[in-house]
């Protein structure tokens, strides 16, 4: 009954409170000098994910998806809608409420990190007609969690990372095996309408010292997708009323859609009278079996290749996602009903595994040999020392519920993430 009251009147002083204002006159021509972040100027990004908060990940809260037995839903749509809007309300407020707090956002800071990036899907902000999302209070523990940053002097890449219809069909877009953003009007335009609104507000003067980067979409999927359309319907009106409407020099960032290097080399270009673009490029060595099966020495010299392999590009780039992961044995990290190909347990469609080794007590730290630990902190300063050759890196993420791979609070209590973050045990892996 007190969750119900609570998110009532959370979702009351939300509405009266957070409708869009346009920029005063005065506003709309200011050039917010402090926002655009110089990445060959500064120190490099070195970053964190507020992943599994505002969008629901089951392999991050499993406790979540857990409590529905047998019949889990895969991802936070099928989450919504098997609960209905009020249960699934009442839960996912609890969830935002205690997740992520200031506290968190205070270590993150003592421990050397300079920015969070913070996932959040379109239906945060609007929903389709047919949509089960619980919808229009996430956006309250956005601003407060950017409000934490500022105060522990974080700076903050707000991300769009669900579209309507998903871009990717990943269970991380609120959809899975849908991608079906491209494929009809209403999809383009809710979405296109939901990041009109995340670029007029945070790129308000008043968020000029945090706010220095708002990405259009997390992880397109390049191969699936058509990338023309992506570019001409989304992309280019999007920068188009950032810049010429907005009249703001907010920087966007354009995740690479899985293409290879140098692929957005000539999208956006000074020559065209574009800038403040970053490209977003992610990283992981477990999503196939050639990948698990190669040896560390190969792994590490991957790693490194992802450093140099950005270094041509025309655009300034960061490594916004990486792990430490070298399974992909955490429970459902492949997806729901999904198991790894590390111990041959995978089954989607015809993509087949074979058994490389157990993942039993695999969030165990205990259980983990000393070979192990030294191979992922050592593979965990490659990866570190590649990304710092160019603008940097942000970890996916700060925290999971149970596993170790892929949450750096843990990693550093066991002493696998360096600290200081410049510390190194294996230094000098890139330059070999």
């Amino acid at each position: 009954m007190i969750l119900k009251l609570l998110f009532t009147i959370t979702l009351f002083f939300k509405v009266i409170s957070s409708t869009p204002v346009p920029p005063k006159s005065s506003d709309s021509v200011q050039f917010y000098e402090k926002r655009y972040y110089d990445y060959s100027a500064n120190e490099p990004i070195r970053g964190l994910n507020i992943g599994g908060w505002l969008v629901l990940e089951p392999y991050i809260t499993p406790s979540l998806f857990e409590a529905f037995g047998d019949d889990v839903p895969v991802d936070e749509y099928h989450y919504c809608q098997t609960l209905g809007r009020d249960e699934a309300a009442i839960r996912l407020l609890e969830h935002w409420g205690t997740f992520y707090t200031e506290e968190d956002f205070k270590q993150i800071a003592s421990l050397g990190f300079n920015l969070v990036r913070i996932p959040v899907g379109y239906w945060a902000f609007k929903t389709l007609e047919s949509d089960p999302y619980v919808s229009g209070v996430q956006e309250i523990f956005l601003d407060e969690a950017i409000a934490w940053s500022k105060k522990y002097g974080l700076k903050v890449w707000v991300d769009l990372h669900g579209a309507a219809g998903s871009q990717n069909g990943f269970d991380n877009s609120g959809l899975r095996d849908a991608v079906n953003f491209l494929n009809y009007s209403e999809n383009i335009n809710i979405t296109s309408e939901v990041l009109e609104y995340i670029l007029q507000k945070y790129s308000a003067e008043s968020y000029a010292d945090t706010i220095i980067g708002i990405e259009l979409l997390n992880e397109p999927l390049g191969p699936s997708i058509d990338l023309d359309k992506l570019k001409n319907d989304y992309y280019i009106p999007a920068y188009d009323y950032l810049r010429n409407t907005l009249n703001s020099n907010q920087n966007i960032i354009i995740h690479d859609a899985f293409e290879a290097y140098n692929y957005w080399d000539d999208f956006l270009t000074l020559e065209d009278g574009a800038w403040g673009i970053t490209i977003d490029h992610h990283h992981y060595q477990v999503f196939s079996t050639g990948e698990l099966a190669t040896t560390m020495d190969e792994k590490i010299q991957t790693a490194c290749q992802w450093g140099t392999g950005v270094l041509s590009e025309a655009h300034w780039t960061v490594a916004g996602e990486f792990s430490a992961a070298l399974t992909d044995c955490t429970k459902w990290l492949n997806g729901v009903g999904i198991g790894a190909r590390y111990d041959g347990s995978y089954v989607k469609g015809s993509d087949t595994s074979y058994y490389q080794g157990s993942c039993d007590n695999n969030e165990d730290i205990t259980s983990w040999s000393d070979e192990r630990k030294q191979n992922t902190r050592r593979f965990i300063e490659a990866q570190l020392d590649a990304f710092e050759m160019r603008g940097g890196w942000i970890f996916w993420c700060y925290k999971t519920e149970t596993s170790i791979e892929w949450d750096a609070s843990r990693l550093i209590e066991y002493g696998l993430f360096p600290q200081p973050l410049t510390d190194r045990q294996y230094p000098g892996q890139c330059s070999n």
